[in-house]
């Protein structure tokens, strides 16, 4: 361990398995949290399940298990879920074989594929808003006119804003605003908070809520939903969230640490 690890405290959870972010928690923008390689090494040594739950619709898992393996973080794409899937198995189980208009990137599209989703902008059952790195004036305007036309509006995630070069960059949750403004009507959000996205991804574990822990970097996506599911809840430092901003929230995590690096097993 670091020097500048040395000292903090090390804590005991009771849960067997892992659900975990993955910005704030395994990586920190390009680079992966110090600590956390070494973790998910532990994890599969101790063959515990977890997977890594992301609100980043951009990517598919193979591509984001691609890029964690080049910075020395070894996960398959079987271990990552994505709000792009979230979102493509709500639809599935709402409306099956549907068709959809997409505002977003190969995750997002992927996704709805592979649950047999027809992208089109005739009449379609869903307007579907995803991340980009590029939101076309023109995609959105035609969104907002087969809103009014009777598309059911759904958004995979509501960050308004995400971390872009340079600085800050808008996000899903402020674009779904802007057509929710125009249309007024408001989106259905799938991915977390949403308890439904931590529910599927327990199921696709195939694991129960009580022997499982949350583990996140923001007090209002990752824990509330991790509490809200009856989940041991772990809030890390390693991320956007400090200890200080955590007090203002009317709910607590049952552990705060300062990275994964500092979580250990009961052996109960």
């Amino acid at each position: 361990m670091s020097p500048a690890l040395l000292g903090n405290k090390e804590i005991m959870i009771k849960a067997k398995h892992l659900i975990m972010d993955m910005d704030g928690v395994i990586v920190r923008g390009s680079q992966p949290v110090e600590g956390a390689p070494e973790f998910i090494r532990r994890l599969k040594e101790e063959n515990r399940k977890f997977l890594i739950l992301t609100n980043n619709s951009i990517y598919t898992p193979r591509d984001l298990a691609n890029r964690l393996q080049h910075i020395g973080i070894d996960v398959t794409e079987d271990k990552i879920y994505t709000s792009a899937i979230a979102t493509a198995r709500y639809l599935e189980s709402q409306r099956p074989n549907g068709s959809a208009f997409v505002i977003g990137e190969a995750g997002l599209t992927t996704a709805l594929h592979e649950v047999g989703y027809i992208l089109s902008d005739h009449s379609p059952d869903y307007v579907v808003l995803g991340e980009t790195s590029s939101y076309s004036f023109d995609r959105i305007t035609r969104a907002i006119r087969l809103i009014l036309a009777g598309a059911r509006f759904i958004a995979t995630n509501p960050d308004p804003n995400g971390p872009g070069e340079g600085g800050i960059t808008p996000a899903t949750g402020s674009v779904a605003a802007l057509i929710e403004k125009a249309t007024g009507v408001s989106p259905y959000f799938v991915g977390k908070p949403n308890p439904l996205m931590l529910r599927t991804a327990l199921r696709q574990l195939d694991v129960h809520s009580e022997e499982s822990a949350m583990i996140g970097d923001r007090m209002d996506t990752d824990i509330v939903m991790g509490t809200e599911s009856g989940l041991e809840t772990v809030l890390v430092l390693s991320g956007v969230t400090t200890r200080q901003q955590a007090e203002r929230f009317p709910y607590r995590p049952n552990h705060i640490l300062e990275t994964v690096a500092f979580i250990n097993f009961s052996q109960e």
